[in-house]
C-alpha cells in the first residue's frame, strides 16, 4: 500500500494552509475533504480581516485557495474519514472508499455541527458506526436505524436498504428526503439518545424508543474524541500545543476543531504551523 510522509484531513483554509506548506517542503501529502473545499467558507457574505482580500466573498477566497493547490498540483481525494488508528511507526485512516497509510496526519476538519446524540460516543464499535459503507455487511438481513443530518446522507439509506431487512430513516436536516426504496422507513423525529438492551440498539427520541439491531450516524463530520482513539480533547475541540501537537506522536491538529476564535485567518496560520511541525517530525 502506497504510503504518505502527511495525511491532512480538511479542506477548509487550515488544511489548505497545511498541505501547501507541506509540499514546499517536498513532503508526499495525502489531502482528504470535501473537493469544492469548506462548505461554511463558500457560503460567506464577506470576509474582512484576510490580508490581500479586502472585503472578499467565501466563495472567491475559496476559489482562490483551490487555484492556488491546482498551481501546486495538490490533488484532493474527495471521501470522508471516518477513523484514524495509530499503527506505531504509521497512521492508518479508514474512509467510506479505501484505508490511506501516512507516516504522520494533520487533523483540520473544522468543529463538528451541533452536538453528539446522549450516549453515542460510549457506543461507536458496538452498535453504533459513522460508514454506511464500511460496516453495512454486518447487518445483512437485520433491522438498522440511520440518523442523517445531512440531505446527502439520503444515498447511503439506500445503500444500507439493499443490505438490511428494514431501514428506519431519521432525518435530521431542513426539508424532505427523497422518495426511498419501499424497505425505507422515514420518521421525523430527533434522536435524543442511543443506549444498549442486551444484544440489541435503541434509539430515543421526545416521542417514543425505537430498538434495531444497529444504528448509523451520519454527519459531515466526526467528533474527534470518536475519529481517533485514546485523543484528548476538550468538548468538541482537540487539545494541542502551540506547535499544533496533540498528546499522539505523529498527530497534529488545526484550525476551528482547536478552539476559538473561529476565524479563517487564524485557520490558515495555524495549518501553516501544523505543517511545519509535522515536517520537523519527520526529520
Amino acid at each position: 500500500m502506497e504510503r504518505y510522509d502527511i495525511a491532512i484531513v480538511g479542506t477548509g483554509p487550515a488544511g489548505v494552509s497545511a498541505a501547501i506548506s507541506a509540499k514546499i517542503r517536498n513532503k508526499k501529502v495525502l489531502l482528504i475533504g470535501d473537493k469544492d473545499l469548506s462548505k461554511k467558507m463558500r457560503q460567506a457574505h464577506e470576509i474582512s480581516n484576510y490580508p490581500g482580500f479586502p472585503k472578499v466573498k467565501g466563495e472567491d477566497l475559496a476559489h482562490a485557495m483551490a487555484e492556488h493547490l491546482a498551481q501546486m498540483e495538490i490533488a484532493i481525494t474527495n471521501v470522508k474519514v471516518v477513523n484514524i488508528y495509530a499503527m506505531g511507526k504509521y497512521f492508518s485512516l479508514q474512509t467510506t472508499g479505501e484505508t490511506f497509510e501516512a507516516l504522520s496526519v494533520i487533523i483540520a476538519t473544522g468543529v463538528m455541527p451541533g452536538k453528539m446524540i446522549d450516549g453515542e460516543e460510549g457506543l461507536v464499535g458496538s452498535g453504533v458506526s459513522y460508514c454506511a459503507t464500511c460496516d453495512a455487511p454486518l447487518y445483512r438481513g437485520k433491522d438498522v436505524i440511520v440518523a442523517a443530518y445531512g440531505k446527502e446522507e439520503e444515498k447511503e439509506a439506500v445503500f444500507l436498504s439493499e443490505v438490511a431487512r428494514e431501514v428506519a430513516f431519521f432525518p435530521v436536516y431542513n426539508g424532505d428526503p427523497s422518495e426511498m426504496p419501499g424497505n425505507v422507513r422515514v420518521v421525523r423525529e430527533v434522536p435524543t439518545g442511543i443506549r444498549r438492551e442486551g444484544p440489541k440498539m435503541v434509539l430515543e427520541t421526545a416521542q417514543g424508543s425505537y430498538e434495531t439491531d444497529g444504528i448509523f450516524v451520519l454527519r459531515e463530520s466526526v467528533s474527534p474524541g470518536a475519529l481517533v482513539p485514546g485523543l484528548a480533547t476538550e468538548g468538541p475541540h482537540i487539545t494541542v500545543d502551540r506547535q499544533m501537537r496533540t498528546n499522539i506522536k505523529g498527530l497534529f491538529a488545526c484550525g476551528d476543531i482547536t478552539g476559538r476564535p473561529y476565524q479563517y485567518i487564524r485557520a490558515a496560520g495555524e495549518g501553516n504551523v501544523a505543517a511545519l511541525s509535522a515536517v520537523e517530525y519527520l526529520s
